[in-house]
C-alpha cells in the first residue's frame, strides 16, 4: 500500500536539509540569540541594558526560600508577601506581577544560597542548569548511534535552540523538566519501566506536565510506567504536606485550582503569543472563550488517543517516547517558551531515527517536521499579528507523522499476511 507521507516534493524539501546548511544555520541562530544576550546583560548591576531585572522569573524563588528560612511559611502564597520580597531586591519602585505558583517544596531547593544576594544566586542557579542541560544532550546523544558522527551538529543545535536562551535568560526552573524526560527514556531504555514512571512522577512540581502522560500510560496499559508515576507524585507531594502543614499545601491547591480553572487571571495580556501547546493556539484563534475550551478538549483528547495508539503499539521506543513528550506538551495548558526544553529528547530520539532510516516513506515530512518544530517557536511573537502559532501546527505533525508510521506498519503487516 501506498502512504500519503511520501511524495517526491516533500523528498525534495528534505534533502534540502543538508549537514553544511543546518549548521551554518545553527551558528547564526546562536550568535544571534546569545549575541543579543550579551549586549543585553553586559551592564552591571541587577538591571540590564533595557533596564529589566536581569532573570527576572527566578525572583519568586530566592523570595520564597527566604521566608522558608525565616520561619514564615504560612507567607508562600501571600501576594503582598511575595511582591515585598521583590522590593528589597529590586527596589522600592519594582512593581513585577510575579506570582509563586509551586509547590511549597520547590523552593527548599533555593534555601541553601537564600542568603546570598539575588544576582549571585540567579547565576549559581542558571551555571548549574547549564551543566545539567548539557548533561542530558550528551545522555541522550550517547544512546543515539546515527547522532554519533555528528557531535558537532548536535552541540550547535543545543546552544542555538530558542528556548535554552529564553530559559537562560528568564532564570526559569525548565530545565528540570529535561532532566526527569531524560532519566524517564533512559529507564525505558534499559526496561525499566517502574523507575521511568518515577521519573515522570516528579513532574508534578509543574503539575500541568502530568495532565497527558498518566492518561497516555493509563489508555496503553502501561501499568508498570503508571503505577510508578503516581508513587511518586504521590510521594513528593505527601512529603510537602508533611513537611510544611496542610494550610500551606491548602493553600497551594487553592492558588493552583485558581489558575486551572481561570487561566486567563493569571495571565498577561501577551502571554498567549509567548504559549506553544493547543490551549493557546485555540485562544489565539478564536475570540470566544467558550469555544475556546471546547476545541481545546477535543484537540487534546485527540492527541491523547493518538500518543496512547503509538505507545501502545510496536513501535521503536525512540518514537513512542517522543509522542508521549509531545502529547505533554500539547495537552498543557500552560506552557511558556522555556518549557520546550522538554522536547529536546523527541529531537534527538526522532533525528536519530531519521538518519537511521533514510529510505523510510516517513522520513521526509519527519525531518521537514522536525526542523519546523525547532525553529518557529523563535517567531512565536508574529502569532500576535496571524493569530496562528505555528509552532504547534509543527508539533501536530509530527505527533500525525508517528501516528501514520504506527498504522502503516500495521497496513504492511495486514498486507504481507493476505498475500496469495
Amino acid at each position: 500500500m501506498r502512504t500519503a507521507l511520501y511524495n517526491p516534493p516533500l523528498a525534495s524539501a528534505a534533502s534540502w536539509l543538508t549537514h553544511r546548511r543546518l549548521r551554518a544555520q545553527a551558528i547564526v541562530l546562536g550568535l544571534c540569540l546569545w549575541g543579543v544576550c550579551a549586549v543585553d546583560y553586559s551592564t552591571p548591576g541587577l538591571f540590564d541594558r533595557a533596564g529589566n531585572i536581569k532573570f527576572q522569573d527566578f525572583l519568586q524563588f530566592p523570595v520564597a526560600a527566604n521566608l522558608i528560612a525565616q520561619g514564615r511559611v504560612s507567607d508562600l502564597y501571600d501576594d503582598q508577601a511575595l511582591a515585598a520580597g521583590i522590593r528589597s531586591i529590586a527596589g522600592a519602585g519594582a512593581n513585577l506581577d510575579l506570582k509563586y505558583f509551586y509547590g511549597p517544596q520547590v523552593a527548599l531547593l533555593f534555601v541553601p544560597i537564600a542568603r546570598l544576594p539575588f544576582l549571585a544566586q540567579a547565576e549559581i542557579w542558571v551555571a548549574l542548569s547549564l551543566l545539567i542541560y548539557f548533561c542530558c544532550i550528551y545522555l541522550l546523544w550517547k544512546n543515539c548511534p546515527s547522532l554519533r558522527p555528528h557531535s558537532k551538529l548536535v552541540t550547535l543545535t543545543a546552544i542555538a535552540y530558542p528556548p535554552l536562551f529564553h530559559f537562560f535568560v528568564r532564570g526559569h526552573l525548565s530545565v528540570i523538566l529535561l532532566a526527569c524526560f531524560t532519566l524517564a527514556y533512559l529507564a525505558f531504555l534499559s526496561r525499566r519501566d517502574w523507575l521511568a514512571g518515577i521519573a515522570l512522577g516528579l513532574l508534578v512540581f509543574k503539575p500541568q506536565f502530568l495532565v497527558a502522560i498518566p492518561l497516555v500510560l493509563l489508555a496503553a496499559q502501561a501499568w508498570k510506567a503508571f503505577a510508578g508515576l503516581a508513587l511518586s507524585a504521590a510521594a513528593q507531594l505527601a512529603f510537602a504536606v508533611i513537611y510544611f502543614g496542610r494550610a500551606v499545601s491548602r493553600a497551594y491547591f487553592t492558588v493552583l485550582l485558581h489558575s486551572a480553572t481561570q487561566p486567563s487571571s493569571t495571565e498577561l495580556s501577551l502571554s498567549p503569543i509567548q504559549m506553544h501547546s493547543l490551549r493557546s493556539f485555540w485562544v489565539l484563534l478564536l475570540p470566544w472563550p467558550r469555544a475556546v475550551l471546547i476545541f481545546y478538549l477535543f484537540t487534546s483528547l485527540a492527541v491523547l488517543w493518538l500518543a496512547a495508539l503509538i505507545w501502545k503499539s510496536s513501535a521503536p521506543l525512540n518514537l513512542r517516547f517522543s509522542a508521549l513528550i509531545l502529547a505533554a506538551v500539547l495537552v498543557n495548558p500552560h506552557l511558556y517558551i522555556y518549557d520546550l526544553l522538554a522536547l529536546a529528547p523527541a529531537f534527538l530520539l526522532l533525528a536519530d531515527w531519521a538518519l537511521s532510516n533514510p529510505q523510510h516513506p516517513s522520513s521526509p515530512a519527519l525531518a521537514i517536521s522536525l526542523y519546523l518544530a525547532y525553529i518557529l517557536p523563535a517567531f512565536g511573537p508574529v502569532s500576535r499579528w496571524t493569530h496562528v502559532q505555528l509552532s504547534v501546527l509543527a508539533f501536530v505533525a509530527l505527533l500525525w507523522i508517528l501516528y501514520r508510521f504506527v498504522t502503516r506498519g500495521r497496513e504492511l503487516a495486514y498486507d504481507e499476511a493476505h498475500v496469495v
